[in-house]
């Protein structure tokens, strides 16, 4: 099995012990998708014995189910008599350019509109095909990018190496985390069965990775409530991220927005955001004003391209990164296809969630024991090279295909119908992964604690 838990336990500053497993196969990738999604998960739940040792003297067992793991990196949610709305736009993908591939991510009507506006608008994926056959992919990723929309081409591994983002990335921490010297006092109000009871999440995040970070955490009994802009909105992804949350909407561009932001963030303890690197900054909330609002915050972001760079403010998407980094030309290589292949799921969003909020433990952790805030910022582009880093593996055996077992009894009451969870893929002994609340709609709830 390939060792991506060690350097994850290192970038964490977690004990460097072992982590058991049980199910054996993995996903089919040439990369060790399978073995990331144990080691992320599972270093999420040492960071959580940690902080129950810190508390309570008492260090409980961890352990990771690998295959339950890998079905958690792709949909935990299975609908009873409903479906989930697809994933992805219709004319979202990869198409073959004059020189190359190109994947375009539409998914946000205003990421299509930005691709139409330079391709023109199309009705179906045929004639998008069309009209990206006429353009070099490098011309027409910055042309897309540079219209406000989403779009990579698909570079080699070793052309991301000598790209001047790539090496931005290559020198940056897979954790980048910061101790504030802003004083906060708050007694731990958890116990061992919820150990962030009492803990305020707010929620800035959207799609996969944030949304993985902050559904952990409510699992572990920590009031998160998640915020989005007015007009925002991701079907496809909801019934599965809300899993735990409070939802509500505030437009940060208003006074009275901003205001009841503000006030929010004040009673927080972990903000978890997502924008690119200088949009909160943008708004006036730098780091050292959100320190001035809210004293011992934990402040944990991420973005896709990383921190440092030239494209460290660019728009991205998990399955951008796979293009940009080289995944997507590895798969293809392993494949012998003839077009991109890239991971079986979304992996590094997935993984970078589950390293999101275990920055926000031990964050938390060090807060408790010094009354000090801290910073964690994390990147998929960053992800990206420890899964690469780690080397194409053998194909292994599948992994043994879901049954009815591998779900939870509860039902659930979301606010489309009637649906199941799959059991949880973390065990932590004394500290069941439980969710309150059902996934519900965005903006269902008021802004307050």
């Amino acid at each position: 099995m390939t060792d991506l838990l060690t350097p994850i336990q290192a970038a964490l500053d977690l004990p460097q012990t072992p982590l058991p497993l049980t199910e054996a196969g993995a996903l089919p990738s040439t990369f060790a998708v399978t073995d990331l999604a144990s080691a992320s998960i599972g270093a999420a739940g040492q960071a959580v014995a940690q902080l129950i040792q810190q508390q309570t003297g008492r260090l409980p067992s961890v352990s990771v189910d690998r295959r339950l793991a890998s079905f958690w990196f792709s949909s935990s949610i299975r609908p009873v008599g409903w479906q989930v709305p697809p994933l992805w736009d219709p004319v979202a993908g990869d198409y073959a350019s004059a020189d190359g591939w190109i994947r375009l991510h539409t998914n946000a009507p205003h990421h299509r509109a930005a691709a139409e506006r330079i391709l023109g608008k199309v009705a179906d994926r045929t004639e998008m095909a069309s009209k990206v056959a006429a353009w070099n992919a490098a011309e027409l990723e910055q042309a897309i990018v540079e219209a406000g929309g989403c779009a990579a081409q698909m570079r080699t591994r070793q052309a991301w190496q000598t790209h001047p983002q790539g090496m931005a990335v290559n020198a940056e921490q897979l954790v980048q985390r910061q101790t504030f010297a802003s004083p906060h006092a708050n007694p731990w109000l958890g116990s061992v069965a919820r150990p962030l009871g009492g803990i305020k999440v707010l929620d800035l995040t959207r799609v996969l990775a944030g949304p993985v970070a902050s559904r952990f955490l409510a699992g572990l009994g920590a009031d998160v409530l998640r915020i989005d802009s007015p007009t925002w909105n991701e079907p496809g992804v909801v019934p599965e991220m809300t899993l735990g949350k409070r939802c509500t909407r505030l437009d940060l561009k208003s006074l009275e927005g901003r205001q009841v932001f503000e006030n929010l963030l004040k009673q927080a303890d972990i903000l978890i955001h997502g924008y690119r690197a200088d949009a909160l900054e943008q708004l006036g909330y730098t780091a050292v004003e959100l320190q001035t609002i809210a004293p011992g915050l934990i402040d944990v972001s991420l973005n896709a391209y990383g921190w440092s760079g030239p494209w460290r403010n660019r728009r991205g998407f998990d399955s951008l990164v796979q293009m940009s980094s080289g995944i997507a030309e590895a798969g293809m290589a392993w494949k012998q296809a003839d077009k991109p292949v890239p991971l079986p799921l979304q992996a590094l969003d997935h993984a970078t969630g589950y390293l999101m909020a275990a920055s926000a433990i031990q964050a938390l952790r060090e807060r408790l024991s010094t009354g000090h805030g801290g910073s964690a910022r994390l990147s998929l582009a960053r992800t990206a090279k420890l899964l690469v880093d780690a080397g194409q593996v053998p194909e292994q055996p599948a992994l043994r295909a879901e049954e009815p077992d591998d779900q939870g009894q509860v039902v659930e009451q979301t606010a489309w119908g009637q649906a199941h969870r799959l059991l949880a893929p973390l065990s932590i002994s004394g500290t069941p992964v439980q969710w309150d609340l059902p996934a519900g709609e965005l903006g269902s709830h008021r802004p307050q604690w």
